[in-house]
């Protein structure tokens, strides 16, 4: 995928000097998350993904060439390949946008999907020991409330996958809660299917991916319901949701190379700002090697 000579003046696509779509400003009613805008189409939803990219919980200034377009593709690649009821209908750009305005900058990174009631927890699929579980467990010996043997390193696989859903956070930071919040708030039937359907999902794409080489160590899951069904929405298994390893170099004990925005945390985190005023602009090495990363994954997965 190569990023096309797309216009920067056109008041409805925001762009940065290197390409990257920032912004989509189209005449419909749009909500923004930080990667993701959202269009309401009426009987469904338009789900564009930018090239904006976030850390430490601020989305940065400038954005990753193509990364909406990586995420969209890759994404459509799972849906299509678990076999689950999901709420994807279409990645084509619907004529009738197309016959009022401008639609090119949109190739390849849109989603025309289901409306469905949001459940409001993350559903999180862990089968390594890193991130926030890795924080708990060498503090407490578990992880949302699932027990694990003493004396597991950062990185190691687990004995099984465990599920460790999170409150879903309009600001800041997600929380992590046991199965148990979750009954309390929606119920033990709905809950424990959840987490069946989590792990289920999990375990099928970890299967897949250790055929490519890859790991993944936990992924997080967004579901709906519609008309009483559970729906799987939102992204799948992206590197913006997912930690991605490469078998070939995984050696537990310390944190591994990641098909993520690993270089942009980490050159964040050494250039000198203070994680609280706005972030800096990333170098151009630093936007290359990610938007490299995120091609290398989609391309061995899909």
């Amino acid at each position: 995928m190569t990023q096309s000579a797309e216009p920067r003046t056109d008041p409805l696509y925001d762009f940065d000097d290197a390409g990257a779509l920032l912004k989509t400003n189209l005449p419909l009613p749009r909500k923004s998350g930080k990667v993701r805008d959202l269009y309401d189409l009426g009987e469904s939803l338009l789900v564009v993904s930018t090239d904006r990219i976030s850390a430490f919980d601020f989305i940065l200034p400038c954005g990753i060439p193509d990364k909406g377009r990586l995420l969209t593709q890759m994404s459509a690649f799972w849906f299509n390949h678990l076999g689950v009821r999901h709420h994807l209908k279409s990645t084509s750009i619907p004529s009738e946008l197309s016959a009022k305005f401008e639609t090119g900058p949109l190739e390849g990174r849109i989603m025309v999907v289901e409306k469905a009631e949001v459940v409001p927890f993350e559903c999180v699929a862990r089968g390594y020991l890193e991130g926030s579980g890795w924080r708990e467990y060498q503090e407490t010996g578990e992880v949302c409330g699932n027990k694990l043997p003493p004396g597991l390193r950062q990185c190691d696989k687990l004995p099984e996958p465990i599920f460790t859903p999170a409150t879903k956070a309009e600001e800041g930071h997600d929380e992590n809660v046991s199965i148990g919040r979750m009954i309390a708030d929606l119920g033990s039937d709905l809950a424990l299917q959840l987490r069946t359907e989590t792990l289920k999902i999990y375990s099928a794409a970890a299967d897949h991916a250790r055929s490519r080489g890859i790991l993944i160590a936990d992924t997080k899951f967004e579901f709906g319901l519609v008309d009483g069904e559970i729906v799987l929405i939102d992204e799948v298994l992206t590197p913006d949701s997912s930690r991605f390893w490469d078998e070939a170099v995984y050696a537990p004990g310390a944190a591994q190379p990641s098909f993520d925005k690993q270089f942009v945390r980490e050159w964040l985190s050494q250039c000198g700002w203070d994680k609280q005023s706005d972030p800096p602009t990333l170098p151009d090495d630093i936007i290359r090697q990610t938007a490299a990363k995120y091609r290398e994954a989609f391309e061995r997965l899909s």
